[in-house]
């Protein structure tokens, strides 16, 4: 008589079997925008160590291109001075070469998650070897490795001008291209780019593009600008997306969108900015049990307007890169108030497309 655990064994294998091959029934984005641009997505441990068969195998189908969630940011790859942390980075690389992924590396240079120990910091020399070393180090472990790198990661503030982070305060208004400069010599095999959120908005935008053209002043190789493109159902700023493509694009730059998702629960402000946080109440969490039909329309609706514009400049795009795999994976389950449902997406927690996935695919027949 076969035993209990040995049955359970194999129910799991089958359901598992079954949960794959219901995968590869649902449409590829990867397959459908193959000649226009890559389909990215942001990954997560669990995912980069593929502890679920069926995970993997519906994130090898959809994406072409994956960007880790955290673990390149400094705090987590760089966590002492002379310590560095490179086994879930080295993972998600391997990741990448098995299931021809194109791996972004996210990021060498953000004013946010840094180490601990940068806090106690308060010389213009330290902050500096730092800066150094963790670009050369970093950047230079994954050189041909990864497709690209996020360099310097969210420097503006909303009117253009620079944020001012620790690396503004010591090393001054130079350091954007001396990030850059130390990223192409220690990875010249990758592409490099600067990242931002709200920089399709005319004054974020003017500031951005002041700090492209300083960089190509210096004769310092940047090849791209990621817009991350973090915007809110209803309120989709389609003019500025789009003024934004060309206007980046007219300085010999592509253009990426690189961490798609429209919010469609409440906030009381714009942006992307990590440090920000609303109270948690009822009214903050309308949708526990399920989006409404209304809204889930209205979510379809943008993503359809949105990639119509992006198909429109297809030959400025090189990549869009959702902010998760599926509605469950989203950041904005727990920004900017901790244990939302939130429903930014095109596949809900259970890897089922949404209405605004069979529109987005429909542009494409």
């Amino acid at each position: 008589m076969m035993s209990l655990s040995t049955a359970l064994l194999l129910l799991a294998n089958v359901n598992t079997e079954q949960g794959i091959a219901l995968a590869q029934t649902i449409p590829s984005l990867k397959d459908k925008f193959k000649k226009d641009f890559l389909i990215g997505t942001a990954l997560n441990n669990t995912q980069i160590e593929e502890r679920d068969p069926q995970t993997t195998a519906f994130i090898v189908r959809q994406f072409s291109a994956a960007t880790p969630e955290n673990i390149m940011k400094a705090g987590l790859i760089h966590p002492g001075w002379d310590k560095y942390n490179f086994e879930m980075a080295d993972k998600l690389v391997e990741f990448g070469r098995k299931h021809n992924i194109k791996i972004n590396g996210h990021t060498l240079v953000w004013h946010s998650q840094l180490p601990f120990f940068i806090r106690g910091i308060h010389s213009q020399d330290s902050i500096r070897t730092f800066f150094t070393n963790h670009i050369k180090t970093v950047a230079g472990r994954y050189d041909g490795k990864v497709f690209s790198w996020d360099v310097v990661n969210e420097a503006l503030n909303e009117d253009g001008t620079l944020r001012k982070s620790v690396f503004l305060q010591y090393l001054g208004d130079d350091y954007i291209t001396e990030a850059f400069r130390l990223a192409q010599r220690a990875s010249p095999k990758s592409e490099l780019y600067y990242n931002d959120y709200n920089n399709e908005q005319p004054a974020k935008r003017a500031g951005c593009i002041a700090v492209i053209k300083k960089i190509q002043a210096a004769n310092v190789r940047i090849d791209g600008v990621g817009i991350q493109g973090h915007w809110h159902a209803g309120r989709l700023p389609l003019k500025d997306i789009e003024e934004s493509i060309l206007q980046y694009a007219a300085l010999g730059l592509k253009v990426m969108f690189t961490e798609l998702d429209i919010e469609v629960l409440p906030r009381n402000f714009q942006g992307a900015d990590v440090g920000q946080r609303m109270v948690a109440n009822e009214q903050s969490n309308p949708y526990a049990s399920g989006l409404p039909d209304s809204v889930q329309q209205q979510l379809a609706v943008d993503y359809e307007a949105l990639f119509k514009l992006f198909l429109k400049h297809k030959d400025k795009i090189s990549r869009v890169t959702f902010w998760g795999v599926n509605d469950g994976d989203s950041w904005l389950n727990n920004w900017p108030v901790r244990g939302r449902t939130s429903y930014p997406l095109l596949f809900d927690r259970n890897n089922q497309p949404k209405p605004a996935f069979e529109k987005v695919i429909a542009l494409t027949k």
